[in-house]
């Protein structure tokens, strides 16, 4: 998607809106994430399995992190 520049000749910075439902920054300013395979498919799986699937994890990866910052930069905190 091209950025749309302003009056002033600037890039606007957009926020990638997907990586923004995906993604969100603790107080502690530690990026995490949620679970996958929550959506469909369950019937076999043990409650313990889909109780698991519930938490969130922290995203370890610097590499990822990054590409997280990129993508949304005005992402809170």
């Amino acid at each position: 998607m091209p950025r749309k520049a302003k009056a002033g000749g600037k890039l606007k910075l957009k926020t990638h809106k997907a990586t923004s439902k995906r993604f969100r920054l603790t107080g502690a300013g530690k990026l995490v994430r949620t679970k996958g395979g929550k959506s469909h498919l369950r019937r076999n799986t043990s409650k313990r399995t889909k109780a698991l699937l519930a938490e969130t994890v922290e995203v370890k990866g610097s590499k990822i992190i990054k590409n997280v910052k990129v993508l949304a930069p005005n992402m809170e905190h």
